[in-house]
């Protein structure tokens, strides 16, 4: 069967169980969009700007355990997705991002609309190919999706010239798995190396366990609790690792790192092995690493990918693989190892900690005046009964989200950790949707970020979308103050929102339901109204909260884990 290259990607993506592309039209993907026209295998969601389309792709990805997919026209369609490609790459998402390009002939030649995509995105991507043949068009797609999902994932980008999405040739459909011979990433840990860590496990009388978003991503969260049960350890997950391990259960000691609890930073500073499981010790979360290393500990890294084992922190005992493949080695030779040798006894190492969790860091001062964030935040978890997916965006609302919303299970907290983009809260939504209809979904955002990407508004109305947006409205940038209040002698450059709209009116003008809430009391009535009465619309909930609220505890950028500020007393 000869088909041309548009029907040909069309016929690929259905190959691939496709269900949803996020896109926005242009003149090198028109042949692409007729395609799409005359087929019904999957959905086009329209969006309304490029960045939003990969976002939206990013999100479908993170709240699902498929792969998400999106589609861009040459030039400014590629430049608008830049940044949610930069988004994705950082957190290991994986995602297939379809670019159009002026035709073969044209390429270098400075056409309309013409951008070198390749050169721009090979910094942000697992991947990307440039199709130059269309016979060579289906096997390019079938590798995408395969570097895409597998290993450590990332985002991978195939650019179609024009010219190949007319041209004709022979379709052969997808049989089998595809293999590489260039590339082939390990998934099964060294056994030696698994049998040292369960022998430093065994000896350690103050064990951690430091998780981040390597055990989402590879579905090991069963794992993780059966061996956090089993090993009797304090946990903690990463801000893109929570929902690993319950927030209600007694050994998971909170989020570590520059916003992270006090009995979380101590343990990771004070514990004698740590285990660290697709985690990457990242500057945010062990601070200075010079610091950190000042504590004598042996470290046990279990990652896919090599290149981060050592990259900041020298490691005792490096795992290459899988999360779920080597955790699961890990507790058969645990469980098998515990049989002939005692574990060494914990009980000090936990009354240590329960003198931590006595600090109460996250203790804040109520009021019956003015609006808590950290106050919307619980009362959210509450009347979600903790079962909400949340997206946020970036700021002091994405860390009060993190701190005081509850996850109980993965893949239902949705934000950009590595990137740090804000905009990202409401396409965030739109692909979660998508891929969990029915589900409560709440975007918890502040009146800066959600700026960003309003425009989106239109695409939940066309979708019929019904995301809840809790904007914490306090009229600053809020950790641009925050760092301006702390480190630059409370001179707030450029950090107050000035003009900012009427967010009710500019919901009810989307079409969807605004409604402002200035005092505490109302606060869970309005969020009981909008997740109930309202639960088929998207609300816009503007809560208008404490200007000058901070998020503590707080690590100082270049400082240490154990040299937190609690609250405004220690500055």
């Amino acid at each position: 069967m000869e088909l041309n290259g548009a029907d040909i990607l069309v016929r690929c993506l259905a190959d691939e169980g496709v269900e949803h592309v996020f896109g926005y039209p242009g003149g090198a993907v028109l042949y692409i969009y007729d395609a799409i026209f005359k087929q019904d295998k999957f959905q086009h969601i329209l969006v309304r700007h490029e960045q939003a389309a990969v976002h939206a792709a990013d999100a479908y990805s993170r709240s699902s355990q498929k792969v998400g997919v999106c589609l861009v026209t040459s030039g400014p369609g590629v430049t608008n997705a830049v940044t949610g490609i930069a988004t994705a790459y950082m957190d290991s998402i994986p995602m297939v991002i379809l670019s159009g390009q002026v035709p073969t002939a044209a390429i270098g030649e400075d056409a309309f609309q013409e951008c070198d995509t390749v050169g721009i995105t090979r910094p942000c991507v697992k991947h990307n190919f440039l199709v130059r043949d269309v016979k060579d068009l289906a096997e390019t797609l079938r590798r995408a999706f395969y570097i895409a999902r597998t290993g450590r994932p990332g985002p991978v980008l195939v650019d179609i010239p024009k010219d190949i999405t007319i041209a004709q040739c022979k379709y052969t459909p997808k049989k089998g798995e595809i293999s590489m011979r260039s590339y082939a990433p390990v998934t099964k840990g060294h056994q030696g190396q698994i049998k040292k860590a369960v022998q430093m496990l065994l000896s350690a009388e103050r064990p951690m366990i430091y998780t981040g978003g390597g055990v989402i991503l590879s579905e090991a969260s069963a794992e993780l609790r059966q061996l956090v049960d089993m090993v009797g350890a304090p946990c903690t997950n990463t801000l893109m690792g929570l929902g690993a391990m319950p927030a209600d259960d007694p050994r998971f000691v909170g989020m570590p790192g520059m916003h992270g609890t006090y009995e979380a930073n101590m343990a990771m500073q004070h514990c004698d092995v740590l285990l660290a499981i697709g985690a990457r010790f990242d500057d945010r979360v062990i601070g200075n690493p010079k610091h950190f290393a000042q504590n004598a500990r042996k470290i046990i890294h279990i990652d896919i990918d090599p290149s981060s084992i050592s990259k900041r922190v020298r490691v005792d005992v490096p795992i290459v693989g899988n999360v779920k493949d080597v955790l699961t080695d890990l507790i058969a030779l645990y469980d098998q190892a515990r049989q002939d040798t005692k574990p060494a006894s914990q009980d000090k190492w936990w009354q240590q900690i329960q003198g931590w969790r006595g600090r109460e860091c996250l203790k804040y001062a109520p009021s019956d005046e003015v609006i808590k964030p950290q106050f919307v935040v619980e009362k959210l978890w509450e009347v979600t009964g903790g079962d909400a997916f949340v997206t946020s965006d970036v700021g002091q609302h994405q860390m009060w989200a993190a701190q005081y919303y509850k996850f109980g299970n993965p893949r239902r907290w949705i934000n950009s950790g590595g990137l740090g983009t804000m905009g990202v809260g409401l396409p965030y939504a739109m692909g979660v949707q998508m891929a969990n209809p029915g589900s409560d979904i709440a975007v918890i955002t502040g009146e800066a970020s959600i700026q960003m990407n309003i425009q989106e508004l239109s695409t939940c109305q066309q979708y019929r979308l019904t995301p809840k947006i809790v904007c914490l409205n306090n009229r600053f940038l809020g950790m641009v103050r925050q760092w301006q209040q702390i480190d630059y002698g409370s001179r707030y450059s450029e950090s107050y929102m000035d003009s900012l709209p009427d967010f009710v009116k500019l919901a009810e003008a989307y079409g969807h339901v605004g409604l402002r809430i200035d005092r505490p009391a109302d606060v869970e009535p309005a969020l009981r109204e909008a997740f109930k009465k309202h639960k088929d619309r998207l609300v816009f909930l503007d809560f208008i909260t404490d200007r000058t609220e901070n998020v503590w505890p707080m690590v100082k950028a270049g400082r240490g884990l154990t040299e937190m500020l609690l609250g405004s007393e220690d500055l």
